[in-house]
């Protein structure tokens, strides 16, 4: 294949709604190219796209697809990406690199859950966005409606381009208002002819094609000025109008097609490579420096990594924008995110699971490679001297967590190493060990994104596992002084062990004053400060160390041996093993042999004496409460109130946004485990929500009894 120059090139990414067509009008895109010498069927698992087993398994787009074609000497580079917002972080990534978006809609379905979800990212990330009303060949097609329902949702920047004469099982005609001409097809599609607009259309298509040039030349003053004079403008006045219009994303213009019987695809083809505006045209990508990086071919060779993906019979395929210079085989580049060294020994042009060599793709192209070593997803490779590197993408936050666990011990480690390597591949899923909760954990968007984990797991991998609720991360902590002491003692021939430790414990607060007395259980007890260390705990809030030993009860040389002790039940709170936090306490008196007492009998009597004072202390265990907002339909909107309150949720405030009633609310995490398929259910796959922490609170008594009964259940079996 030919080399192109950054000028020819044109990314574009297929967003929309699952079943929408984005794979169907793919493959018709790269048959008007030539790329294709004939078009697949997503029934008949044979397209371009969608080429993996689980993909043609599931029937539907899992992961982003590149893919290339080529149009009166330019190529086009096409993205397809998942249409269920399970996979946002693919539709993300692609965004990322492409310049601009084409939405699809079904025609006959209208704006689904999946398309309000692409749309929000791209107009998030300030991408470019046409539309494409596909299957105007179905039945129940309303495309009047489909055009009211898009206004509705992002405004009067939807503009007709084209609409169909005669939507429905007939289809055959689209009257083109910016050419003011109708296409008519044949029943196999391919090339139209190219009519005038009939007398029943022309009122009609005058009255769109004076809007459109109304919205082009409210881009550009100059075109202002001269659809003032002239009272209209010309086609090419009108594609520089749109070209701003549609760069600076005040124009979302709605074109329509059938895909499945290639009506529309080359006309729409045309458009893109006329107005999509090319790399060059971009703003130029800052890089984390500061510096602007200008996409030219002769400047300083870099490039970014959006995707991986490991497959049979190759291995690992990196797939990557070039974003200055030229790439070219053999290319020595330097990993600048892990200061590693990379040879670009292979390149390709990609149209799926078809990789053709190239020996060079320049500033703005889209391609792949194989075989590097340590090159992953956000990673950025440069020549030595420019040392560019490149923001992350920014993944959407997960949804749900569930913990994770092997049937077999013997498969931990390989159960493990899959998961990375399905995290590489898709850096929405999260993957860790808890050290804390002893579980190892994946977070993803939802319970179906969690099946294509389960997917491989049974069928690539042949692990045994099973999905397990998560733990919660409670946190123990006091509500009152206590006071304990206790003696270690232990002889056993030869030199023995002696430590005792006196203590009280209390809960700490920031700002409250040093110690000086306490009266516990009707007991006063006088301390004097001599030291204080304040800690600040890694799983958040504080333990106060106040030495108030006088006369050298407990020599000073033991006081860090005591304070390893109270660490380790820090570490694993009395109550439940859970870490606790905020807790002051006064060493205040004890005991040491002159032989016998050494560290170790120090931080076991400091252990004791701490865990013991602790279950005298009023021991609350606490939970995180997290931020919730809830976006929902208005007519959900009494269901998931119903939902939140049987969650223990507290309604913070309610309010509109974004054509959806917003709800604010805190609620336990406890209570959010699946929440993101309930909320699913109740809205039709229409609502979304998100989820930060907030703070730390105690769990009410009946919460707190159930934790307690199952802790001791759970040491008991072990």
């Amino acid at each position: 294949m030919k080399n192109y120059k950054s000028e020819q090139l044109r990314n574009i990414a297929l967003i929309g709604n699952a079943g929408a067509g984005k794979t169907t009008l793919a493959e018709a895109m790269l048959f008007e190219g030539g790329v294709l010498n004939r078009r697949g069927e997503v029934t008949s698992k044979n397209t371009a796209s969608d080429y993996t087993t689980i993909e043609q398994d599931y029937g539907n787009s899992l992961f982003s697809t590149l893919l290339y074609t080529e149009y009166e000497d330019k190529k086009i580079n096409i993205i397809d990406t998942p249409g269920m917002r399970a996979f946002a972080g693919a539709v993300t990534s692609s965004l990322s690199v492409v310049d601009a978006a084409v939405c699809v809609l079904n025609s006959a379905d209208g704006i689904g859950a999946g398309t309000e979800g692409a749309m929000r990212i791209a107009q998030a990330m300030k991408i470019p966005v046409i539309f494409l009303a596909n299957g105007m060949d179905h039945e129940n097609v309303n495309f009047d409606q489909l055009i009211e329902n898009a206004i509705a949702k992002y405004g009067h920047s939807v503009t007709v381009v084209q609409y169909p004469v005669n939507a429905g099982p007939g289809f055959n005609a689209i009257i083109d208002v910016l050419k003011m001409k109708m296409y008519q097809y044949g029943p196999d599609g391919g090339a139209p002819q190219v009519l005038d607009i009939p007398a029943s259309e022309k009122d009609k298509a005058d009255e769109l094609h004076n809007a459109l040039i109304e919205k082009a030349a409210e881009n550009d003053e100059k075109l202002m000025e001269l659809f003032f004079e002239q009272g209209s403008l010309s086609e090419e006045e009108m594609r520089v109008g749109m070209r701003l219009g549609i760069k600076d994303c005040t124009l979302y213009p709605v074109f329509c097609a059938s895909a499945k019987k290639n009506m529309g695809v080359k006309r729409f083809m045309e458009f893109i490579v006329n107005i999509v505006p090319s790399p060059i045209m971009a703003t130029p990508r800052t890089e984390m420096s500061g510096k602007a990086v200008k996409c030219d071919a002769a400047g300083s060779a870099s490039l970014f990594v959006f995707k991986t993906s490991i497959e049979q019979h190759i291995g690992e395929v990196t797939y990557f924008k070039v974003m200055s210079g030229t790439i070219t085989e053999g290319i020595d580049l330097v990993n600048t995110t892990k200061q590693g060294k990379e040879r670009m020994a292979q390149l390709f042009a990609v149209a799926g699971k078809t990789r053709n060599k190239v020996t060079e793709l320049v500033a703005g192209d889209l391609g792949a490679t194989v075989k590097l070593k340590e090159t992953k997803v956000n990673h950025t490779l440069s020549v030595k001297e420019a040392d560019y590197k490149f923001a992350p993408i920014e993944f959407p936050k997960s949804l749900i967590t569930t913990a994770i666990k092997a049937v077999n011990e013997a498969d931990d480690e390989k159960l493990a190493e899959v998961l990375h390597r399905l995290r590489d591949e898709d850096p929405s899923f999260k993957v860790y060990h808890s050290k804390e909760l002893k579980q190892l954990i994946v977070e993803a968007q939802s319970e179906y994104h969690l099946n294509v984990i389960k997917w491989y797991l049974d069928n690539e991998y042949k692990i045994e596992f099973n999905f397990v609720t998560p733990k919660i991360q409670y946190r123990e902590t006091i509500t009152k002084a206590a006071q304990a002491d206790y003696r270690h003692k232990k002889q056993s021939g030869g030199a023995g062990q002696f430590g005792e430790v006196h203590m009280i414990i209390e809960p700490f607060e920031e700002g409250m004053p040093d110690p000086k007395s306490y009266k516990i259980d009707g007991k006063e007890w006088l301390v004097t400060l001599r030291g204080k260390e304040e800690i600040t705990m890694p799983w958040g809030g504080k333990l106060v160390y106040c030495n108030c030993i006088v006369g050298g009860s407990i020599d000073a040389r033991f006081m860090p041996a005591i304070l390893k002790g109270i660490m380790e039940k820090m570490e694993e709170g009395p109550l439940t093993g859970s870490y606790a936090r905020d807790i002051r306490v006064c060493i205040y008196d004890g005991k040491m042999h002159p032989v016998d007492s050494n560290e170790i009998s120090f931080k076991l009597a400091g252990r004791n004496a701490f865990s013991m004072a602790f279950k005298k202390a009023g021991p609350k265990i606490l939970e995180p409460i997290y931020n919730l907002e809830v976006f929902t339909p208005s007519d959900r909107m009494g269901d998931v109130m119903s939902d939140l309150q049987g969650r223990r949720a507290i309604i913070m405030g309610m309010g509109s946004e974004k054509g959806y009633e917003k709800i604010s609310a805190k609620v336990p995490l406890k209570e959010m485990n699946k929440y993101t398929t309930s909320l699913s259910s109740l809205t039709g796959g229409r609502g979304w929500f998100s989820l930060d922490y907030d703070a730390y609170e105690k769990v009410p008594a009946d919460v707190q009894d159930e934790l307690l009964k199952a802790y001791e259940a759970e040491q008991k079996e072990e």
